[in-house]
This record gives C-alpha cells, structure tokens and sequence, in this order.
C-alpha cells in the first residue's frame, strides 16, 4: 500500500475509535445519571430519565430496558408525542406572547377547541407528576365551548423534551406536546385537551 493510503486508512480507523468511545461514554454516562430501571410495572423514576435523555429518548430508552425493543414498522415519530400539564401557567402572559405578530422562531397556530378531539392519529404517553390528577375532558357539544379557539405555539426548530416543557412553562403555557421528532407545541389556557395532534414546525417536519 501506499504511504498515502496507509495514512488515510489510519485516520479513518482512528476516527471509528473515538466515535466509538464517545458512545460508549455516553452510555456510561447515562447509567451514572440517569439510574433508573422499572421494578414490577413501577417506575417513578421513568421521567427524569426521559427528560435526562431529551432527544436520546428515543433511540436508547430500549437499550437501557425502559421500553420495549423497536420495531422498526413501528409508526413513524411524528404520530408519537408525549405531553404533560404545567403546574404553574400564566394564561395573562400566554395570551399576550400570542397576540399580533408571532415571536420570532415561532407560530401561532388557533382553531376551535372542538378539533381537538378529531380523531387524528398519534400514539401519546403522558408525564404526570405525584401532584397531578386525572381529568376527565368531555367532547364540547353545541355550547359556548364550541366557539372558544384553542391557541397553540410552535416552535420553528427542534428541541428536546426537556427544552420543549422549559420554552412552555417561560411563556405561561398551561400544557405542552412534544412530538417524537422533537417538534414542540406549546398549549395555551383556553384548549380543553392537549392541542394540536399535527406537527407543524417548519423546520422539524420529520
């Protein structure tokens, strides 16, 4: 072989061994972190795990036996998203960010608060805390209900989960849905269930 060559060869087989270490690091890492593993169908620590993983989720919650192996027909991850209630909204300071002109970075998305039980499909796994409580939400029927408009903020670029409920809770949001693809709605006060089921980011589509 040349000598050129030879050097090349060299520098990739270099390159795949810090790439291969950086990995395995990074799951040393979350084993050190995140220690985490679901006992008898329980597992209370699933969420800081989840949002210690952000975009990782995803792709590692299998590996480190939080959920169950991929399946790779599985559907894709725009029809998944995750959504959580925000114990601290602030409807005044939502309702001001979202009026007139959106905010650079972003879209402000309204429509009837009825759409939000169309069905449309997304498979959602939902974060509660110890304080929250289940809700029971009714479809809207032909009532004043059905003419209040659920407003919805996306956020044009990707985030991670834990990015995603951080922009929410900083804008007053009552509630946030975050897309497995990493697109991020945040959920205003007026929205009876949890947004939008549509992934709307413009430059996180996929």
């Amino acid at each position: 072989l040349s000598p050129s060559f030879s050097h090349v060869n060299h520098l990739q087989l270099s390159l795949y061994w810090i790439v291969y270490h950086v990995l395995l690091s990074g799951i040393f890492k979350y084993f050190e972190l995140c220690q985490c593993r679901p006992s008898d169908g329980n597992c209370s620590c699933c969420k800081d795990c989840m949002l210690c993983l952000g975009n990782l989720w995803e792709e590692c919650c299998d590996c480190v036996g939080m959920c169950n192996p991929k399946n790779y027909s599985d559907s894709p991850a725009t029809s998944k998203s995750t959504v959580e209630e925000l114990h601290r909204p602030i409807p005044s300071l939502f309702r001001a960010l979202t009026e007139g002109d959106a905010p650079i970075n972003m879209m402000v998305v309204s429509f009837p608060v009825a759409e939000e039980f169309t069905h449309h499909e997304n498979l959602v796994s939902f974060l509660e805390s110890l304080n929250s409580q289940p809700q029971n939400v009714s479809v809207p029927g032909n009532s004043i209900h059905s003419k209040k408009m659920c407003t919805v903020v996306y956020f044009d670029d990707c985030v991670s989960i834990r990015q995603c409920k951080q922009y929410c809770e900083s804008m007053g949001g009552s509630k946030y849905r975050w897309f497995h693809n990493a697109c991020c709605q945040c959920i205003g006060p007026e929205c009876l269930d949890y947004g939008s089921k549509a992934v709307k980011c413009v430059n996180c589509l996929f």
